[in-house]
This record gives structure tokens, sequence and C-alpha cells, in this order.
């Protein structure tokens, strides 16, 4: 098959959007599946080439496919090019974006159904997912940057596409905001490093950093501003509160979001930027450091949320940590020599991507199935549930499994790439280790907490009553079916040892004890979740009085919301900044306009006196004229 055809994997989503926007909608609208229908052939399709490049590279030379590069234009001495970068790293995530995407779509037929906005659903998904699919395979800044905004856009489209309600309007608001301010970042990154090497080529970034040709100084700024980016689209703290606002959107955009799109696209900066922020010790901490701090700080806002697509939100946080935490482990070993560099380079990006492979499929098999709950209940609440294991047996099974390879139990998919992280961070980080132990225990506890409130004991609902309760359609439960088996099996698809890592047996993993270390922390977050929501040993509503205080804390996010929107918004943006430019534009700016119209008056009002239309008048000032001109000669000859 001819290389070429690579880029067909992003341009199809594309297609899919302009003919769903431009002929579907205006001129079929009354046969809204049409747009499904284009929507799944094209993502189809790129999932097919996107398996056919993963088998090219695991084949290739290098694992690194040989690809075409068009110059797209030229300005004095820059010349742009159009190319893409098909390496082990680009193959793993196109098998990510497009399969898991895929299955997104072909559950949005039964999710959305009746929706008045189906087409317009459809259209947006084919380029959000065309987006990060052009963003993995962009092989410079340029055009890396252009996709990224592209799924920044996406994700303000998809968040807030119920437009009618305040709070997805707000959601979307914000998460486009908060973003932008990760992104400002990452463009004045891109421009220094442009400055400094007059280069956008990622891949000759890469060979200047470890030549040392780029200074210090300049290097470690621009991996922070790098990886700001990567910290606005991934949700690391501190810009970390727009991840859970962005629940408001549709669930299966929820579910891409979370596990294929927007937050997995600053993972993969960095694991594409690997080599730049290797070469900075100080950068290399502070992704460390960010990661691991992120991943305990989201885990413990998660054991308080009561609406269950929260919970994963903030699941989805801690877990982004953890793969920052597992790229920033391997880096800080290569950077202090701990770790061979060439060794280093692959290890990294195989420990932090493999984590994010195996974490979008059960990842978005949870979303989909909070949206099979909420299809039959009515409510994401979890106080308003219960007792759906046997109204919903398929979407009990399916959720408790992908709940376990979250947990990291073996031999679950979860449990592979998890464990890589652990033993990394244990070797190079190992206060970082200690804090993503406790974040296993937590995340264990959280998950079992929903699975105990959702499926145990008996339904609370009111509103719907055990009439309504049922299954979901075979169109819903297709999808999660597939991502179940995935979401057991995807740590043996050999994407680990593809990208570099460590290879693994099925049973070998057990004879290390950090191994089991992990699970007995895992066993016990999901033995406690059992003795408070299952038996009820212990009273739920007894230990949140016992810790109030704790408890008032987590469940309003550490009030960081308030910050922001009170402190940062109000009182520093608006009441300050913003209050300042509005004097200085009323005052100065306007006052300057203002001010010379009003001598512009004067002055015609004067110059008007002056012409009378008396010929007397006239001849005196011609005279007196002839006057001071004689005068002025007689004086300075």
């Amino acid at each position: 098959m001819p290389t070429e055809l690579i880029f067909a994997i992003f341009l199809l989503p594309f297609f899919s959007f302009a003919v769903i926007s431009f002929i579907i909608r205006p001129f079929f609208n009354d046969r809204p599946l049409l747009s499904w229908y284009v929507t799944i052939a094209a993502i189809g399709t790129s999932l097919v080439l996107s398996v056919w490049a993963f088998v090219a590279v695991s084949g290739a030379s290098h694992h690194v496919l040989d690809m075409p590069n068009y110059e797209w234009m030229a300005i004095g001495d820059t010349v742009i090019h159009i190319g893409v970068t098909v390496d082990a790293l680009a193959a793993a995530m196109l098998i990510v974006v497009t399969s898991v995407s895929l299955m997104v779509q072909i559950y949005s037929r039964g999710y959305m159904k009746g929706d008045g906005g189906f087409c317009r659903y459809f259209a947006f998904m084919s380029l959000f997912t065309g987006s990060m699919l052009g963003l993995v395979l962009a092989d410079n800044l340029l055009f890396l940057f252009l996709f990224w905004e592209g799924v920044g856009l996406c994700s303000y489209l998809l968040i807030g596409f119920w437009f009618h309600k305040p709070e997805a309007a707000r959601a979307a608001m914000k998460a486009f905001l908060v973003t932008r301010l990760g992104d400002f970042g990452f463009l004045a990154a891109i421009l220094l490093l442009y400055t400094k090497t007059g280069t956008f080529d990622i891949g000759e970034l890469q060979n200047l950093a470890l030549a040392g040709a780029i200074g210090g100084t300049v290097l470690t700024w621009a991996a922070i501003g790098v990886f700001s980016g990567a910290v606005g689209k991934s949700a690391q703290f501190p810009l970390h509160t727009w991840l859970p606002d962005a629940m408001e959107g549709p669930t299966p955009v929820s579910a891409l979001i979370h596990a294929a799109t927007m937050v997995a696209a600053g993972v993969y900066l960095v694991a594409r930027m690997f080599p730049v922020f290797a070469s900075s010790t100080t950068a290399i901490y502070t992704v460390a450091i960010i990661g691991g701090f992120t991943a305990i700080f989201a885990a413990s806002m998660g054991l308080v949320m009561n609406d269950i697509k929260r919970v994963l939100a903030y699941s989805t946080i801690s877990q982004l940590g953890f793969m920052m935490l597992g790229l920033g482990a391997v880096g800080v070993g290569v950077s202090t020599g701990h770790i061979a560099l060439e060794h280093g380079l692959a290890l990294g990006v195989a420990v932090g991507i493999f984590h994010l492979f195996t974490h979008a499929f059960f990842k978005s098999l949870l979303f989909l199935g909070a949206g099979s709950v909420s299809h039959t209940t009515g409510t994401f609440d979890m106080r308003e549930m219960g007792g759906l294991r046997k109204a919903m047996p398929w979407t009990f099974i399916m959720f408790v499994i992908a709940s376990l390879s979250l947990a990291g139990i073996w031999p679950l998919a979860g449990f592979w790439s998890k464990e890589a992280i652990l033993a990394e961070s244990f070797h190079y980080v190992p206060v970082l280790f200690y804090l993503a132990i406790i974040t296993v225990f937590m995340t264990a506890f959280y998950m079992f907490r929903v699975i105990f409130l959702t499926f145990g004991g008996e339904y609370r609902g009111q509103a719907h009553g055990n009439h309504g309760l049922h299954e979901s359609p075979v169109v819903m439960l297709l999808p999660m079916g597939v991502l179940t088996v995935l979401a057991v099996v995807a740590g043996f698809l050999g994407v680990n040892e593809l990208l570099g890592g460590e290879s693994h047996s099925f049973f070998g993993a057990l004879s290390h004890p950090l191994a089991w270390t992990s699970l007995v922390w895992a066993g016990g977050g999901i033995f406690l979740a059992y003795a408070i929501y299952g038996a009820k040993w212990l009273s739920a509503a007894s230990i949140g009085r016992t810790f109030a205080p704790l408890y008032t804390m987590l469940s309003r996010k550490y009030w960081f919301d308030e910050l922001y929107e009170r402190l940062f918004l109000m009182r520093f943006l608006i009441d300050g900044v913003f209050a300042v430019l509005h004097w200085f534009d009323d005052h100065i700016i306007d006052g300057a306009v203002n001010g010379i119209a009003s001598l512009t008056v004067v002055v015609g009002t004067g110059v008007r006196r002056l012409e009378t239309g008396q010929l007397q008048a006239y001849g005196l000032a011609i005279f007196v004229g002839i006057l001071v001109i004689a005068a002025c000669i007689f004086i300075f000859s």
C-alpha cells in the first residue's frame, strides 16, 4: 500500500465534516442518519489505514516509515514543509484515536437518537477526530499547533453542544479560556525555538537539543513553555478546573475527550518532544512533579463526588498525571545519567504512552457505561441510582471489568501499564512513587464506590421508578463490548515493546514485589469501598461527619473555582487589569481623540472668523504682511 495514503487517515474525517456541513445539513436535513453513515465510513476507513500503518511501522527499519515531504511556502530563507511523521509513537496514537472514535460514533447513534442537532453533532465529531489525527501526524510545530488549536475549537463546540443550557455554554467558555492560558506558553515556546534555531521541524529540534546546540536557559524555558500547553490540554494542576465542568457536553463527547483526543494531546506532545525535555533537568523534574502531584490531587476529589461523570473526570485528570509522572521519571533517569540516552528516550515514551494506550479503552468504556446508566435512569447522580445490576447486567459486567482495569488489577490491561510507571518512579523519583501508590488505593476505592452506589443495593430513584429501568440498545452495547475486550487484552498487543518498553510475560510480573505492593493497595481500596457502600459495616454519613472539614474541602474542590473566578477573574482581571485598561481607553485614547477634535473645531472657528468678505480688511492684512516682510528683510539682511 503506498505511503501517501497515510495522509488520508486525517483527511477523511475532514471530508466527512465537509460533506455533513455543506451537503447533508442544507439539503438532506430530513434524513439525519446520512451524517452517521458518512462519519462511520470515514473514521472506519481511517481505522483500517491506521492498522495498516501500525503493521508497517512494526516491520520497518527503526520502526519509522519513510514519508514524502512537500514544500508549502518559502519566506526568505525559511521553507515550511507539509509532511507527516509515522513512527512507533504516531502509529500507537493512530490506533487509539481511530478505534475509540469509531466506537464512540457507533454508540452515539443510540445515545443521540432524536436530538435536533444530530447532523451538527456528527459534523463536529468528525472535525474533532480529524484535528486530533492531524496533530498526531504533524512533523513540525507549526502544523502541530494548527491542529492543536483545532482540537481546542472542537472541544468548545462539543462541550457547549447543548448551548441553550447556560451550564453547557459556561463550561465550553471555561474550557476554551483556561486552555488558552497554556496555549499562550506553547506558542511562545514555538517562537522562541524558531528564533534560536530557524526551524519548526520536530526531528531537527530534537537533534539540536540532544547535541547541546540550543542554550541551556533557552532550552529550559522552551520546554516549560511547551509543557504549559500540555498542562492546559491535559488538565494538569493548576489548569485542571475546566475538565470536570466539561461533563456538560453529551456523554459520548466526554468519552472521546477523556480517552483519545483533547486530554491525550497534552501527554502526546510531551512524548513527541521528549528529547527536548530530557535535555533539561529543570524541565523534566517539572513534568515529573506536576504529574505526580496532579495524580493524587485529582484522585482525592474523586473520592467524594456524587455525579458519576465527575468521578470519571477526576479519574482522568489523575491518570493523566500518572502518564506525566511516567514520562518525567524516566526523563529524570536520563537527565541524571542513570539511564543510557538512547534506551532512556525510547523507554520514557513507552512508559507514558503505553498507559495512555490502555487507559483510552477502559476510560472510554467507563464513560459509555455512565451514558448507558443515564440513558435508563435519566440522571448522573449516583444517589438516585442503585440496584441497576439486575436491570442492566451487560452494562454492569462491562463497567466492573473497566473499573478493575483502571484499578490496575492483574492481568487486565491497566495493570501492565500502571506497573511500568510505578517501577520507573520507584527507581528515579521515590517520593513521587509513594504518592502514586496512595493514588492507586484512592483509584480503586472511588471506582468501586461508584459500582456499589450505582449497581448495588436497591433502586433509589423517584422520578422514573422501577418500571422504567432497562438495558441499553444493542447499538450502544456493541461498541462497549469491543472496548471491554480491549480493556482486557490491550496490554498484550505489542505496543509497549514497539515503543521501546520492557517486554513482560503473563505471570512474570507477579514475581516482582512492586506488583504485589500495588495489588495489595488496590485490593485495600476495593475492600474499603465494599465495607462502606456494599456490606455497610461502616457508615458513610458518620465518616463524613467525623471528617467534615476534609469532606467539605474535597467536595468544594479545594475552592479552586472560587479562587480563579472571584479572586483572579473578578478582582485581578475585571476590577484590576481591565479597569485600568478601561480608564486608559476612556481618558487617554478617547481623550486624545476628543481633544484633537475639539482643537480642530476651535482652530476652524478662528480661521472662519478671518474670512469676513470685506475688501478693506483683506487690503489691511496684505499691507500688514508687506510691512512684516520688509521688517524681516531689514533686520536679518
